[in-house]
């Protein structure tokens, strides 16, 4: 879709009452009308119990239909509700993306012993000590789904990392010992080899286990109808399973198949490597945009607007980049909390979702409001008037203006379909006027400030030049009048 836009369907910190999919159905036709195109749902699978945001999994085949660890319903809902709510956001026009979560496991049924050594948590190539025996939760039995999907049961022979031995008490990374076993290689180069990142690890260069994710993606899409994957933690995985499974689903569910993977870094040389790796099969979350955009929310008038999109996936593949400015992970009181501060959001918004490059994903948080210790109540109203402008006016490629550190411009050139020209101006200071040229064949006509930031009327010169205004520490759009 021409201007799609992604909505984050949720934060981590909602409610865990199983309201979640009768919520999100009830707003199906508002976010459809709001101009969203597609929802990024949160994990839907059996975690480790109701309060568990998702990224714990324990059964990928149980999507809120069996009885456990306690629980029918997941956090978010039950799977009736949850297939509801796929069919609902369908009907309105809304391509639905699933968080899957493929890097490790959690709440085994039974322990294990079995061989391993522990390794450096900060080189996990560095081995501490000799191989012993330890004891862990490696056995999935699935007891309360039995057989029903599939009869794969997990063993430690499908894992390659734990961290916790049960038989001394002693926390660690411990790197499970075995025939054809080591920590995968097509991982991040972090902390030596970053293939573990929590919980049980899952081996992804096992046979039965790259047999048993693929069986599980057609049953999955099967069952769903969901139209893509958003692959939780990738920087963990092996390259070569998820070049190999990107390729086996789309091959199976089709080419349009959307894929986006989370690898988190803030290093474009890593991120490049990756995408090569999975041979451009993927998009990525354009994680060197977001630390941008929150510097500049950080430093204020300090900061050179000029620099903002550098050494970003945007500026270097545009089209495998999914913009954003914050998620759960980046949220107030998260591991990876990289909050943008309120006053730079709509900024933040409009430098994603009013330029040609990227597809832009807005964070659930932004707009409605996030919960915990540190609650927000977004900027829905304005979010809403950003996509309204991406949709209906801001067509074809730019010229930019990035002339000044605190004030920066740009002009939408538009297409032969729409050929109506737009006009961007942000400052993260005192506010100023950029000269920028429309075009010969708009002189004389009026623009007006979209946002209503400004109540000058712009009159473009002989020369195909408008000049454009914003206030401090803010941004208008500017139209041409009706």
């Amino acid at each position: 879709m021409e201007n799609g836009v992604m909505l984050q369907g949720f934060e981590w910190y909602l409610p865990g009452d199983g309201s979640f999919y009768r919520m999100m159905t009830e707003r199906a036709e508002e976010l459809a009308d709001a101009g969203f195109s597609a929802v990024w749902i949160p994990p839907v699978f059996k975690g480790t119990g109701t309060e568990d945001v998702g990224y714990g999994i324990y059964d990928l085949y149980d999507l809120g239909e069996f009885n456990q660890k306690g629980t029918v319903r997941t956090k978010y809902g039950t799977k009736q509700e949850l297939l509801h709510m796929i069919e609902r956001f369908h009907n309105k026009g809304v391509q639905v993306y699933a968080d899957v979560v493929m890097n490790h496991k959690a709440g085994g049924d039974r322990q294990e012993k079995f061989i391993a050594i522990q390794v450096d948590s900060h080189d996990r190539n560095k081995e501490i000590g000799k191989p012993v025996e330890i004891s862990a939760w490696t056995g999935f039995d699935f007891t309360g789904r039995g057989d029903r999907y599939s009869k794969f049961k997990w063993n430690y022979n499908h894992f390659n990392g734990v961290d916790y031995d049960d038989l001394t008490g002693k926390k660690g990374i411990f790197r499970i010992i075995g025939d054809n076993k080591g920590w995968n290689l097509g991982v991040s180069v972090e902390r030596g080899n970053y293939d573990y990142l929590m919980f049980t690890d899952i081996d992804h260069a096992h046979p039965e286990v790259k047999a048993e994710f693929m069986n599980w993606a057609k049953w999955f899409v099967d069952e769903t109808g969901v139209d893509g994957f958003r692959l939780d933690a990738v920087k963990h995985i092996d390259v070569a399973f998820l070049r190999e499974f990107i390729h086996d689903v789309r091959g199976y569910a089709g080419q349009d198949f959307y894929i986006l993977g989370e690898y988190w870094v803030d290093n474009m040389d890593w991120i490049e490597d990756f995408l090569q790796g999975t041979e451009f099969g993927v998009d990525v979350f354009d994680v060197p945009l977001h630390f941008n955009l929150h510097k500049a929310s950080v430093e204020g008038a300090g900061y050179d607007l000029r620099r903002i999109f550098d050494n970003t996936l945007v500026s270097r593949y545009p089209m495998e980049a999914v913009t954003f400015v914050d998620n759960h992970d980046s949220q107030p009181g998260q591991s990876l909390q990289s909050w943008v501060e309120p006053w730079f959001k709509e900024m933040a918004y409009a430098l994603i979702l009013l330029r040609s490059k990227g597809y832009p994903c807005i964070f659930y948080g932004d707009y409605y409001g996030v919960g915990g210790e540190h609650p927000y109540d977004g900027i829905r109203d304005d979010i809403n008037s950003l996509i309204h402008l991406r949709q209906n006016y801001c067509f074809g490629e730019e010229d930019d203006y990035f002339q000044d550190p605190n004030l920066v411009g740009w002009v939408r050139k538009g297409t032969d379909d729409n050929p109506q020209r737009t006009a961007v101006v942000i400052s993260n200071k005192d506010g100023g006027t950029i000269r920028m040229h429309i075009g010969h064949e708009f002189v004389g006509r009026e623009y007006i400030d979209k946002l209503g930031k400004s109540k000058d009327v712009v009159v473009v010169d002989n020369d195909g030049f408008g000049s454009f205004n914003t206030p401090s520490a803010g941004v208008s759009v500017w139209v041409l009048k009706e």
